[in-house]
């Protein structure tokens, strides 16, 4: 006689009513893998079931594909430019792909000797910086209008001015051109023939309009995330509506309004198109900076190794702000918020 434990083994019971020792009867263990059969992989989808199995090595590999990519796309060409601005003028044809033909850093001297090439980085610099401000002070006041206040006609007014941003400059040029060549009277007082023509006023303002709907929709995003509480409270503080967003919602956004303002300036001091058509290509006209890298072409000559290092030299500028706008984006993300 034997008794049926829980966990499957028997005991058997003695004569007397004891307990015998326990015979325990083993069970087979279950293989889950023994019925499967083996799969057949190809070469990419045993790849994928590795990286299934093993994360980490997807990341890793993502990660050097990215890098390497970004490397030869991006910073090679920099790396190839400053290759043809070390080599002299004669040894153009001996650059190779990693070594230049020679060796001449005074490249970058002569470039300020053979133009005032230091005056149309200038120009592109001012001017950026100018359309860069008034874009994002105008697309602050809009931003804030469309992320924070809600009013009839709200999205087809915000339609409007996103689709706008969809049309190429070039259909915004002939009336510009006409309206800035005119003489107009009453800005004499200011420019003495009276026409924008050859003036900084000819090329911030349209390129202000061109990239301010980009902003207006940037800013909008991070000013609707704004908690109202934190509006509410400056305003019962006594300060207006305007103060609080100068004051409160714009230092709270500073990632938003850092990619806006990045985005503008570089946007701004990259293009030519209306810069070359407004200006009349002279360093005392505001030309940009584009305009004075092409001056070193010339009819006859081409000074490929001048015009390298005078890329190289432009682009200094946007480097410098990238790397000091970096640095506020990171320290907007960690800046401090209330929690409702």
């Amino acid at each position: 006689m034997s008794d049926r434990r829980v966990d499957g083994s028997e005991s058997a019971v003695a004569p007397d009513g004891g307990v015998a020792e326990d015979s325990t009867i083993e069970q087979p263990a279950l293989d889950p893998t023994a019925d499967e059969p083996e799969l057949d992989r190809g070469l990419i989808e045993a790849w994928a079931a590795k990286m299934i199995s093993n994360p980490d090595r997807a990341y890793r590999a993502t990660f050097y594909v990215a890098t390497i990519f970004f490397l030869v796309t991006t910073l090679f060409p920099f790396y190839w430019l400053f290759m043809v601005a070390l080599t002299p003028r004669g040894s153009l044809s001996d650059v190779g792909v990693l070594t230049p033909g020679g060796f001449n850093p005074a490249a970058f001297i002569e470039i300020f000797q053979t133009l005032p090439f230091h005056r149309y980085v200038f120009n592109s610099f001012l001017i950026a910086t100018i359309a860069t401000v008034a874009v994002l002070l105008v697309g602050s006041l809009a931003g804030y209008v469309f992320g924070r206040l809600r009013f009839r006609g709200r999205n087809a007014m915000l339609l409007l001015v996103l689709v706008t941003s969809f049309f190429p400059p070039a259909a915004f040029f002939i009336p510009l051109n006409r309206l800035f060549n005119r003489n107009v009277d009453a800005l004499r007082p200011l420019i003495s023939d009276g026409s924008l023509y050859n003036t900084p006023y000819a090329i911030f303002i349209p390129l202000s309009a061109i990239f301010l709907p980009l902003s207006i929709f940037i800013l909008m995003t991070f000013y609707s995330q704004i908690p109202d509480g934190l509006e509410d409270a400056a305003r019962v503080e006594g300060t207006t509506r305007l103060g609080a967003l100068f004051r409160v919602i714009v230092p709270l956004s500073a990632p938003g309004v850092a990619t806006a303002g990045v985005l503008t300036f570089i946007s701004v001091y990259n293009e030519y198109f209306f810069s070359s058509l407004m200006t009349d290509g002279r360093p005392g006209s505001w030309a940009p900076m584009l305009e004075g890298i092409l001056r070193f072409q010339g009819e006859f000559e081409v000074l490929f190794n001048l015009m390298a290092a005078a890329s190289i030299v432009a682009v200094l500028p946007v480097a410098i702000l990238v790397i000091v706008a970096q640095e506020k984006i990171v320290s907007g993300l960690t800046s401090g918020a209330v929690k409702e």
